[in-house]
């Protein structure tokens, strides 16, 4: 076998290549050579930015209730999932070192709250599976010659490495600098494989009149693709009255052309983006993806969920006689007296905003505005800072017991490269984890019956 010579490569060492790697290495043990092949000079560069560098790695939900956040097909996950469970890839990280904790919302982190214990541990499963990870290797070209059953890979620097079977794990197009490049996408249409149009998921959506355009055009729009705003955009003076506001509890829906089409409950931030945090997030993936194709999105905040229309209309109207009864109020202006009752039922930092949006609210509508503040999204923060990339090589075209092509034999893709996404709470590692691991195992199992 020549120095360049393996049975197995993997191209990518993110959450889903070194599973691949640990998986492929424990099955054919010291019978043959396993590859790992990264462009970018470390291994997991993604993982380390993960959860701000907390990484919420998995989440500990059973398959019922987490395959609810897995998209577009949940039950190709199933196999996956079922063969190294959340459960079990904790244990998996535990045996290498690193230990967890389960948070709110069933998140298992790191205890440390530090991603890079999530590599290192990753790394050294693999590692010491037998697996060699090299660093700086960008693949450029994969030619497959089907009558020797054999991959050739040629890499930026010249070499080229061979292997009989290939797991591409190269995730996909968000947090370029990471080095998601979409490389994946464009080797597997090559070899035949259809690729799910794609589009970002887990980003902000951008509320109408948060951003300024001094240098937009007609043209640099539709170049950026339709809905496209790219974060670096400033914030109009709108936008610089919400960013930071951080709001708990509350409830967002989400409609498409004026239907309702998701409705979530939970936290929300305001960000330099536009509307984020966990429910933001969530209703993120059908928001852009409507936009994309044209449609008009409109998000609606229900300030107060957990309060009925009639209940805090009288409540506001309890609170307002209070306020005019005030014979410290006598002599002010409805608007001051206004400014007091607002105080008494928003966040200081949120007030300035609100009326902003709401110019024509009195104490009689402000139950109205409260349960109903409305964002016409104008559009959505892309692949420069989403969390993930939402579509992929067409799962009907990969066997979910395995993970290998029903196109070309030896072929396997895991992770984000594959149209399979989920919601943010840890459920996209777990699904990169999952699919990686059995990839590996059913490469490995392969090379013993060649």
């Amino acid at each position: 076998m020549g120095n360049n010579a393996a049975d197995i490569i993997i191209i990518g060492a993110g959450a889903a290549g070194l599973m691949a790697a640990a998986g492929a290495a424990r099955t054919i043990g010291n019978s043959g050579r396993v590859v790992v092949l990264e462009k970018m000079p470390r291994p997991g560069r993604k993982i380390m930015i993960t959860g701000k560098g907390r990484c919420n790695f998995t989440n500990v939900k059973n398959w019922n209730e987490f395959s609810g956040h897995i998209h577009p097909k949940p039950n190709f996950l199933k196999p996956s999932f079922y063969n190294l469970t959340s459960e079990k890839m904790i244990d998996f990280l535990t045996a290498y070192g690193m230990e967890s904790i389960v948070e709110r919302g069933d998140r298992a982190f790191p205890a440390s709250h530090l991603a890079s214990d999530v590599v290192d541990a990753l790394v050294r499963a693999a590692e010491e599976a037998g697996a060699e990870v090299i660093c700086g290797k960008e693949v450029k070209e994969i030619f497959h010659d089907a009558s020797a059953e054999s991959f050739s890979l040629t890499c930026s620097d010249g070499s080229s490495f061979t292997c009989s079977r290939l797991i591409i794990c190269t995730g996909g197009l968000s947090y370029p600098k990471t080095g998601s490049s979409g490389d994946g996408y464009e080797w597997a249409g090559k070899m035949g494989h259809s690729v799910k149009p794609l589009f970002p998921s887990l980003t902000a959506i951008v509320p109408k009149g948060y951003k300024d355009f001094p240098t937009r055009t007609a043209a640099s729009f539709e170049t950026a693709g339709r809905g496209h705003i790219h974060r670096r955009e400033p914030l109009s003076e709108m936008g610089k009255m919400l960013c930071g506001n951080q709001l708990k509890n509350v409830n967002l829906t989400l409609f498409i052309d004026g239907n309702e089409v998701q409705s979530e409950f939970g936290d929300l931030d305001f960000t330099d983006g536009g509307i984020e945090g966990p429910i933001g997030f969530k209703v993120s993936r059908k928001c852009v993806n409507a936009m994309i194709n044209g449609s008009k999105v409109t998000a609606v905040v229900d300030l107060k969920p957990a309060v009925e229309y009639e209940d805090l209309y009288s409540r506001i109207s309890s609170l307002w006689n209070e306020i005019s009864k005030d014979r410290r109020n006598a002599q002010r202006l409805y608007k001051d007296r206004f400014r007091i009752l607002l105080t008494k039922v928003l966040p200081q930092s949120l007030i300035p905003a609100f009326v902003k949006y709401h110019p024509n609210a009195d104490h009689k509508t402000l139950s109205k505005a409260l349960k109903s503040w409305k964002f016409d999204i104008d559009g959505y923060v892309g692949y420069e800072r989403c969390v993930i990339t939402a579509g992929g090589v067409s799962l009907e075209e990969i066997t979910p017991k395995t993970l290998e092509s029903k196109l070309i034999p030896g072929l396997y893709f895991a992770g984000e490269v594959l149209d399979l996404d989920a919601d943010t709470g840890g459920y996209n590692l777990q699904t990169a984890f999952s699919t990686g691991y059995l990839a590996g195992i059913s490469a490995g199992k392969e090379i013993g019956v060649r």
